[in-house]
């Protein structure tokens, strides 16, 4: 998968930008709040329909105007994909695909393999386990249509019993028969998504781990543990042990909606014990160990995107990580930073083509 060509209209940063791609390095340079970060936004937008630092449309309009409009034009194989993603305030968001309107936006999901890497990601460590969460199941759902569509419908009955259990206190009322079909209905996708979960898990963590591997030279040793209370129970088993904490609560204690990951540095939480380089050495062989497994799961290379890659890295790890994204495995690579001479020299390492673009 490769991108030629990608269009902005009002997207952030940009009033009206066109760019034209290298089918292998492209490096965004310039200074801090230019729109590096931006510009690669606006590719994730294209593969996700959404923005991967800020998902409400509206807030992804430049100033004074009142829409945005990304345009971006992919080859896979042989087969060129037109993409348009647009939003006007007040209006639902459009995504087309060779000037076809999709229907939902899951449909979209998975046509273009993408993973990308920012300093932002440190969320997934700091931060409470839905990120988490969401981790793992963008990773799933790029190439299990099934598995999405049963978190969506997940997501659709935890909100309706949570508005249930609301009423219930409201009005000072309970009917058991009434909450018994969302609970059906939660056990069912809720065993689903668990399973699929386990078995991603299982395929991924070796992964993650040789990849930590290479960029640490073996330093630590990481781990990356799955929690879930649908370990040792049903999920009607917990809806019935928790009925009354749930009533209490007015919403639904218990479920995959519950999930974590635990990251782990020689046997301890990483958050606690891990230094920034190790910090951000797991969350770089997080994403890279994703596009590993995408790339397994699609038969395609994934787009490549790496925001700010030298942020808080030493020298070394950084070389490490920008020769293992330069052998062949990997397909199309787009790199934001801030030195261009530092940016160009590793790039020019690589014996690669590569074009550069000064915002």
């Amino acid at each position: 998968m490769q991108l030629q060509r990608l269009s902005l209209i009002n997207f952030k940063n940009f009033k009206s930008q066109e760019f034209e791609f290298d089918h292998k390095i492209n490096c965004f340079v310039g200074q801090n709040g230019i729109g590096k970060t931006n510009a690669l936004d606006s590719i994730y937008l294209l593969a996700f329909g959404k923005s991967y630092f800020n998902p409400i449309a509206s807030q992804n309009i430049n100033h004074d105007e009142n829409f945005f409009v990304v345009d971006g034009t992919f080859l896979k194989g042989q087969k060129t994909e037109k993409i348009i993603c647009s939003f006007k305030k007040g209006q639902k968001k459009l995504i087309k695909r060779n000037g076809k309107q999709y229907d939902k936006l899951s449909d979209h999901l998975g046509l273009i393999p993408l993973v990308i890497i920012s300093p932002s990601d440190r969320d997934l460590i700091t931060e409470g386990s839905e990120m988490r969460r969401k981790f793992i199941d963008s990773v799933i759902s790029q190439g299990n249509k099934t598995y999405l569509q049963n978190l969506i419908n997940y997501n659709k009955v935890l909100i309706q019993r949570n508005a249930l259990l609301k009423y219930f206190a409201l009005n000072n009322t309970f009917n058991q028969d009434t909450l018994s079909v969302y609970n059906d209905q939660l056990n069912q996708f809720g065993t689903q998504i668990h399973l699929e979960r386990k078995k991603f898990l299982e395929k991924f963590i070796p992964i993650f781990k040789d990849r930590y591997m290479e960029i640490s030279s073996g330093k630590e040793t990481v781990d990356l543990k799955y929690q879930s209370q649908l370990e040792n129970k049903s999920l009607g088993q917990l809806f019935d042990e928790n009925l009354n904490k749930d009533k209490a609560l007015q919403y639904t204690s218990v479920g995959t909606h519950k999930d974590d990951l635990i990251f782990e540095i020689d046997g301890h939480p990483i958050k606690k014990f891990g230094s920034q380089g190790q910090q951000k050495s797991y969350l770089v062989s997080l994403k890279l160990a994703q596009f590993d497994f995408t790339k397994q799961q699609s038969g395609q290379t994934p787009i490549l995107l790496l925001d700010d890659i030298f942020d808080k890295l030493d020298e070394k790890r950084v070389s490490q990580i920008i020769s293992l994204v330069n052998k062949d495995s990997f397909g199309q690579i787009f790199i934001s930073d801030t030195h261009r001479e530092r940016t160009e020299n590793v790039v020019k390492q690589a014996e690669q083509s590569y074009r550069m673009i000064e915002l």
